[in-house]
């Protein structure tokens, strides 16, 4: 059979029978199956005495599909090199060229930001060369990279342990969590009070208004005294309606997805890891479901937009639709869609039987984010009511939903006030039915999760929409930074690798430096800066740095004893780190050589007596598999709480609690445990007979440790946690 004349490579299969099929019977369509060629493993592989030049060769086991790209280059009049739309893509697109032997008219460069069968084909009618200042930001970035690690990671070898390794974007991460975590333990918590009061109408009607201040003026209550001294006045004093303002707000949608929002959504509302994020959102786009998944722009096609009109007024009528042009953050690349749809009327429904449930729980976030873009505002009816006793004024507010406009495709989380506030004029009289005084405390910044370590790197200019994935997943893989629940919290490996950067590396390790380097490798990119000057510059400082650590002392790693005892020996087991990760260890060894798993804390808290939740797993007889379940750390005999319903990070607007979900495929409404709550949904609580499980029912499975937290500050009571002894780092 004749060879077609054409031949295009794409960097994945599934992409390429999408593309085989749309293009026809002049085209074959094969995948390199992502890089073909990198700089060697087993050495530095760039040449820093000449210009900092990599010396690349072929990836081990790529062998067969080298030979068989090179066999259909070969015998095809025309090769279009079509790899992904971005740097990293343009880069792999030079490689092939390069390995292949293509000339500047054979091999012909195109880009699909979205794989459609119009798209397509209008963009191989428009090919056009490779853009070489692309692939020297890529160089720039990958030389960059592996000079940091390949010449860091034996110094740490040398000064902490063998077998770590360092990276330039990677380090800043883990040093923003290690900031974070210093942050919290010099926190000192302070007292505030709240309190509210219940007031009756005339009518008998009653509602719970918040105390506001003074007169026209906010105050906050700092003590008990000046709580009670409230309470004396207003209790010898009549209250009466000082006023009543009603109004209108208005709720504008969010914009569409670019990379860090859609990963920091999908971790908020479906739970998904950002890597997890990313590889499902590139299988919707190798299907043609959605645009590229690699962007910071927010800029939408005007087919995209008509689309979306369409069928927002066919489905909900013209008073639904409202156009909107959303504009790129400054410094953005913007070189391609927000993500979005590829086809607007395409609705999740209807894509459901095509997709997994992974596939289609991100596919519904990505269109619904969409079309609420192009959908009006919702409106709501606001109602103030300000009561004034002695003085001093209580406010109690109710918003309610007069139009959904865009929440009629798009819900966000922040709950709306339900109840309803009686019908009252200024001046109306009003008695007092009781209070409430609560004392409070200040609560120090939360731990990073997934998302928000994402966002606080895009606002720093921490990497780029490609990196935040593969950083976050780095820094866990290597145990500096250990996932809790969704917290991200750094480990004592973790913080000494941060002390010796700081100590050592200060440049390196600083937000503003490396958010610099990007914008260097962007002005590359842009073809205002030659890279090997860049490398230059960066080198000129690092080496001496280098030379310098050479003869600093050694870092040792501080022992993380937890507050579980050895049922063998009776001492207080530690964390350590092994081949699958880290584990409790008897400090005992060799004398004792017991070990078990390390727990999860779920975020949230017991809705029976307030401890942690603890992600327990056990093991079916009958199916042969693990399952997950969810106690209470004081275990059965002190609480018994347990549900295989997933703990959120979530509190019930009645009583305060932690909310659940079911476990298990698709979207999940959180529901309250809380038993005494009027929102109370019973938790799926049934335990699985004794036999279904190795040794024990959940309740008897063998409690895990938990952390101790050092005490840094004296914290209430009701606030005190506990964690790992961590001694100071040592050098």
């Amino acid at each position: 059979m004749a060879s077609k004349p054409n031949l295009v490579i794409v960097e994945s299969p599934a992409k390429a029978k999408t593309i085989e099929k749309y293009l026809g019977a002049d085209y074959t369509v094969k995948a390199s199956m992502g890089h073909m060629r990198d700089l060697p493993k087993s050495k530095l592989g760039v040449d820093i005495e000449h210009g900092f030049l990599p010396q690349y060769e072929p990836l081990k086991g790529k062998e067969t599909a080298i030979g068989a790209l090179s066999s259909a280059a070969k015998s095809a009049k025309r090769v279009y090199l079509a790899t992904d739309p971005d740097r990293e893509g343009e880069a792999i697109a030079w490689h092939l060229k390069e390995m292949l032997g293509l000339n500047g008219e054979k091999a012909q460069r195109v880009t699909f930001n979205e794989i459609t069968k119009k798209i397509v084909n209008e963009s191989i009618a428009k090919p056009r060369e490779l853009d070489m200042d692309l692939v020297n930001a890529q160089q720039a970035r990958r030389v960059l990279d592996r000079i940091v690690g390949y010449q860091l990671s034996p110094l740490l070898w040398t000064k902490i342990k063998r077998g770590l390794s360092a990276g330039r974007v990677q380090s800043v991460a883990t040093r923003i969590v290690c900031d974070r975590e210093e942050e919290i333990r010099a926190f000192v918590p302070e007292e505030y009070w709240n309190l509210d009061v219940l007031l009756r109408c005339e009518n008998g009607a009653e509602f719970l208004a918040k105390f506001y201040g003074n007169g026209a003026k906010q105050q906050e209550l700092h003590s008990k005294e000046e709580t009670d001294a409230v309470i004396a006045a207003i209790t010898g004093d009549s209250f009466k309606v000082k006023s009543v303002v009603r109004g209108t707000r208005k709720k504008s949608p969010p914009p569409p997805f670019i990379t860090s929002t859609l990963q920091m959504e999908a971790s908020r509302k479906l739970n998904f890891p950002s890597r997890k994020t990313m590889s499902v959102a590139q299988s919707l786009y190798e299907a043609g479901h959605i645009t590229y998944m690699r962007t910071d722009s927010l800029r939408l096609s005007d087919e995209a937009l008509a689309a979306a009109r369409s069928f927002i007024v066919a489905n909900f009528g013209a008073d639904y639709h409202n156009s909107r042009v959303f504009k790129a953050k400054a410094g953005a690349q913007d070189a391609h869609e927000a993500i979005r749809p590829s086809y607007p009327d395409a609705t999740p429904e209807s894509l459901r039987g095509s997709l997994s449930g992974d596939e289609y729980k991100l596919y519904k976030l990505v269109w619904s984010r969409f079309t609420a873009t192009q959908m009006s505002d919702a409106l709501y009816d606001t109602l103030a009511i300000d009561s004034i006793s002695a003085g001093y004024v209580f406010r109690a507010t109710e918003s309610n939903l007069r139009f959904e406009g865009f929440l009629k495709v798009y819900q966000q989380d922040d709950e709306e006030n339900k109840k309803r506030l009686p019908d009252l004029s200024d001046g109306d009289p009003l008695n007092l039915s009781k209070f409430d005084p609560q004392q409070k405390w200040t609560q120090p910044p939360p731990r990073y999760t997934e998302d928000s370590l994402i966002r606080v790197m895009e606002e720093l200019g921490i990497g780029r929409p490609s990196t935040y994935a593969p950083t976050i997943s780095t820094i866990m893989a290597r145990e500096y930074v250990a996932k809790n629940g969704k917290a991200l919290e750094p480990t004592a490996l973790g913080e000494t690798v941060n002390s010796l950067m700081k100590d050592l590396f200060a440049s390196v390790v600083d937000t503003h430096f490396t958010a610099e380097m990007e914008t260097s490798l962007d002005a590359i990119a842009d073809g205002k800066r030659d890279w090997q000057e860049v490398l230059s510059t960066f080198y000129t400082d690092f080496a001496p740095l280098l030379d310098a650590a050479k003869g600093a002392e050694r870092y040792k790693i501080p022992v993380e004893e937890t507050d579980e005892i050895c049922e063998v020996c009776g001492r207080n087991m530690v964390i350590k780190s092994g081949r699958f990760g880290r584990f409790l260890a008897c400090p005992g060894f060799p004398e004792c050589t017991n070990t078990k798993p390390l727990v999860v804390i779920m975020p949230g808290e017991c809705p029976k007596c307030g401890g942690k939740i603890l992600k327990r797993e056990a093991k079916s007889k009958a199916k042969g598999k693990a399952y997950n379940f969810y106690a209470c750390e004081k275990g059965k005999d002190a609480c018994g709480f347990i549900t295989f319903d997933v703990p959120t990070a979530d509190n019930c607007p009645e009583c305060g609690k932690t909310m659940f979900k079911k476990d298990g495929k698709g979207a999940h409404k959180a529901f309250c445990a809380n038993a005494t709550c009027p929102a109370y949904v019973a938790p799926k609580v049934a335990a699985p007979k004794e036999d279904a499980v190795d040794g024990a029912a959940p309740a008897d499975v063998k409690k895990v440790a938990t952390k101790k937290k050092a005490a840094t500050t004296k914290k209430p009571a009701a606030t005190k946690k506990t964690t790992a002894k961590k001694s100071t780092t040592k050098r």
